[in-house]
């Protein structure tokens, strides 16, 4: 990689990676004012219309779609895989957790990737492994379902490359709150996919009497998305919605992007947050379905499954849930914060609690009342699910402006390992252990099967409860290290521990992550000028 001549900082001074550049070079990923010449080229995004831009948006939200819905077509048909394969809950809770898995420990590959490269190159790899794989893992046998588990681990492989980076591209291609209202597009589709993955896989399940044909459909679609992807979607320059060109946007070495991030407290405590939502939305998503199927057994409403296709309504319900509550919870967030933000510079870290916490009573009530009355228990789920999708949308729009351009892929695959990991990885294999555990006691029992996977869903209002109280742990930093963001992306260095005034640049130049000017290491930063930009580079 071609690297301009930078002045370099003390040894031994931290740096956020800004630095004075008189250099003409244009280096990947990056943004530069002035013409362009034989040595710069134009960024991407100049040359894309604005229709254009909605029709990528288009195609980046129809993929997050077929991700969704491929994550929770396995859920939607839960039951006829067991008998298939004839095996326990902690089994089949292993489905989701191998997949979340691959996907946690991928993303943070991903992220550094997606910083440095070209990142429609990296989705679209990601994509391909994926479709390959979910079609690969429809015609395995009863003997393996070993394998059967390995192809969920490498199905995760295209979640991880696309949803560390997909958000990145929209942050770069729109700003303000037009990003927001694009972002809230995008994630709209992570509830509405999930639950077309229930209502998918249920549906096709029961028309065609055998549940494989669920997992053919996604990568059909998916070859579908594949194509778009590689003929619409851009890879424009980071940062490009936000410095218009006026300053040069660059790499900084890894182990820096990772120390800025764990000392941007709104990131630390958000991404808690987001861990804990992971967690209540991962376990409910995966054993719902079953879960309420037992409770009508327990009832007496209808008879343990012995027929194949086992009986799926209860799945295919859900998922409708899941979509209604998933489009109105995310626009109702949305408007909400636009409502709110500029008269409460805290008010979406707030609106996240607030859902989190009002939503863990609602499930609470759902799963007690669950054999009592199963339209009850559906009434409090759907409130709950409307309460938990306030967040979506604004849990990636605190991410992306929070953090530097140049660190968002990362920024976004350290909170998808961090969620994963202490979240949805081990949440439906957890619940599931629980549930064998307690139903050792009375093994032959239908009831006491139900009771058991009751007892084991307890855990996840107590745990929205914690995340809530780590989204209010963001309201008291999202302020300033909002501002500071934004001042680095422009090229000054904001004052630690103040909130500078829009447009000035501190006397101090001081740093906010090493409490340094990050050119000299003691001197105030110079300001900006058009004849010496000031640059985001790196020492690699």
């Amino acid at each position: 990689m071609e690297l301009n001549a930078v002045a370099r900082p003390d040894p031994g001074v931290e740096t956020t990676g800004l630095s004075t550049i008189s250099g003409s070079l244009q280096r990947y990923g990056s943004v530069r004012d002035g013409p362009a010449t034989a040595t710069t080229s134009v960024p991407e995004t100049a040359a894309v219309m604005p229709k254009r831009l909605y029709v990528v948006v288009a195609v980046l939200c129809y993929v997050n779609l077929l991700n969704y819905m491929d994550r929770y077509t396995i859920a939607g048909v839960l039951l006829n895989i067991q008998k298939y394969f004839n095996v326990t809950d902690s089994l089949a809770g292993l489905l989701q957790t191998v997949f979340i898995c691959s996907f946690m420990l991928l993303a943070p590959v991903f992220g550094y990737l997606g910083d440095r490269y070209n990142r429609k190159i990296i989705m679209v790899a990601g994509l391909c492994i994926w479709t390959f794989t979910t079609l690969g893992s429809s015609f395995i046998t009863q003997s393996n379902f070993w394998v059967f588990i390995l192809t969920r681990a490498l199905v995760g492989t295209g979640e991880a490359s696309y949803s560390t980076i997909a958000p990145t591209i929209i942050g770069d291609l729109f700003s303000g709150f037009e990003r927001t209202i694009m972002i809230a597009f995008f994630y709209i589709f992570i509830p509405v996919g999930s639950g077309l993955g229930y209502i998918a896989g249920s549906a096709i399940a029961n028309a065609t009497g055998d549940w494989h044909w669920a997992l053919r459909v996604n990568p059909i679609l998916g070859f579908i998305g594949l194509i778009l992807l590689m003929l619409i979607v851009p890879s424009p320059p980071r940062g490009a919605s936000e410095t218009q060109g006026a300053v040069h946007l660059e790499n900084t070495p890894y182990m820096e992007d990772v120390k800025y991030l764990l000392k941007n407290r709104s990131f630390v405590w958000s991404s808690l947050g987001v861990t804990a939502m992971a967690f209540v939305t991962g376990a409910l998503a995966f054993w719902t379905p079953v879960f309420l199927y037992r409770a009508q057994v327990k009832q007496g409403r209808c008879r343990p499954s012995s027929e194949d296709p086992c009986n799926t309504e209860d799945s295919f319900k859900f998922g409708v849930i899941t979509v209604v509550t998933g489009i109105l919870g995310v626009v109702m967030g949305t408007y909400i914060s636009r409502k709110l933000r500029h008269r409460l510079p805290n008010a979406d870290p707030l609106i996240c609690a607030v859902g989190m916490l009002t939503s863990s009573p609602c499930f609470f009530f759902a799963i007690v009342l669950a054999d009592r009355s199963i339209a009850a228990t559906y009434v409090f789920i759907a409130v709950g699910e409307t309460l938990l999708s306030l967040n979506w949308a604004i849990l990636a729009d605190i991410l992306l402006y929070v953090v530097i351009p140049t660190r968002r892929a990362t920024a976004e695959a350290l909170q998808i390992m961090v969620c994963h990991l202490l979240g949805d990885a081990g949440s439906p294999a957890l619940l599931g252990l629980i549930s064998d555990a307690v139903s050792r006691s009375n093994p032959d029992s239908y009831s006491w099967m139900f009771r058991s996977l009751e007892y084991s869903f307890l855990l996840c209002p107590f745990i929205g409860v914690l995340g809530g109280m780590f989204f209010l742990l963001t309201a008291l930093y999202i302020a300033e290290d909002r501002k500071a963001a934004q001042m680095l992306t422009a090229g000054k260095a904001p004052v630690l521990g103040q909130t500078p005034v829009s447009g000035q640049i501190p006397v101090s130049g001081q740093d906010p992550v090493s409490g340094k000017n990050p050119v000299s290491g003691q001197d105030p930063l110079p300001s900006v000028s058009t004849c010496h930009p000031i640059h985001l580079t790196s020492e690699a």
